[in-house]
């Protein structure tokens, strides 16, 4: 039993079922014993691995057209921002890739927003020498142009789920039965977002719908420009909530606050709730990553390699880029002001 199961138990004891949502947030935020709050997921002795772990290139290329977006709109002064910067893998990339940009790591101010004291200490260790200044959430961000990335981020927001009956939709909420934790399902009520919806089940992301308005004024008041990539479909016929611990698939009622909790990000609801700002994508993260040239700079790299290291340069430019792997299951979308270009690699939303 996890330390975070009886206080689980209890709580619900006390005030009754709770919903995917708040299961979700509980779990991987409670102070004390919350998933985020005592561990260090990453890396093949975490539970997960993100793509900057898997390689370089992801970070490089990111930059570079974060970069590219920066001169686009005048080299204006702002901020270089992250969001969940997991152990600052990315972000060091970027750093390092963009280094001899004329100007730019003077211009912006190195922002990450960011709630785990474990995952900052790390990464303040990952950006030792660049001083990055932490927020807790994106609505502590300066008001300034904001040049902003989002790596594996949205995934991790609280959803609820909801299921077709037989009059209106229930939603699925975790209760508790002999001392375990349980699946089971209550009317929802009026819930306008499902007004029109189609299909057996939905998952709806409210956070994510929140942190896109939030992120979207700044960048359509201020400039800027975000980059968002994620895993998710463009459509979805059962719930993708689930649980990964040590790289595998579980009950995600079995090892609360040991375990990470997800679900597939709806990429339609967050472009929309970016307006003003222009939304852009989604695209495959396989043809996005190739847009930027992550061809070219797999073939510089592999130039100075032999042996075992050019076989996993080989294999991560495949983890990266393959549709049996994250090619084509995780997606990038972009914002940009109106009237700005494109993002590089992006096309307008559809």
């Amino acid at each position: 039993m996890t330390a975070l199961m009886p206080i689980l138990l209890a709580q619900i004891e006390r005030e009754g079922p709770m919903t995917i949502a708040d299961y979700m947030a509980f779990c991987l935020h409670h102070p004390s014993h919350g998933y985020y709050a005592t561990r260090d997921p990453f890396g093949a002795a975490g539970d997960f691995t993100t793509a900057p772990e898997i390689s370089q290139m992801f970070g490089e290329l990111l930059g570079l057209a974060l970069a590219q977006s920066w001169l686009d709109q005048g080299k204006p002064a702002g901020l270089l921002a992250e969001l969940g910067p997991g152990r600052g893998t990315l972000m060091a990339d970027v750093l390092r890739a963009t280094q001899n940009v004329t100007g730019l790591h003077e211009a912006l101010q190195l922002c990450l927003v960011e709630s785990s004291p474990i995952l900052r200490r790390a990464q303040s260790r990952a950006l030792d020498g660049h001083k990055p200044a932490f927020f807790d959430q994106v609505s502590d961000l300066p008001e300034a142009p904001l040049f902003l990335l989002a790596n594996e981020f949205f995934d991790a927001l609280p959803v609820r789920v909801f299921q077709r009956a037989r009059s209106g939709w229930d939603e699925w909420r975790v209760g508790a039965s002999g001392g375990q934790l349980s699946m089971g399902r209550s009317p929802a009520g009026a819930v306008p977002a499902l007004a029109n919806a189609q299909g057996e089940f939905v998952e709806l992301c409210p956070a994510a719908e929140s942190i896109s308005s939030e992120i979207g004024r700044r960048i359509a008041q201020h400039g800027g420009v975000a980059l968002i990539v994620d895993y998710g479909a463009t459509e979805s016929t059962e719930p993708s909530f689930q649980a990964v611990q040590a790289h595998q698939k579980i009950d995600p009622l079995s090892q609360p606050g040991a375990a990470d909790l997800t679900a597939h990000v709806a990429f339609g609801p967050i472009l929309r709730a970016a307006h003003p700002a222009i939304g852009f994508g989604p695209v495959d993260q396989r043809e996005f990553l190739a847009r930027l040239g992550i061809e070219v700079r797999a073939q510089q790299l592999a130039a100075g390699l032999t042996g075992a290291a050019l076989r996993q340069h080989k294999a991560a430019l495949l983890r990266l880029t393959d549709p049996e792997e994250m090619g084509t299951l995780f997606k990038v979308i972009g914002l940009a002001p109106p009237g700005a270009a494109a993002p590089p690699g992006m096309e307008p939303a559809p």
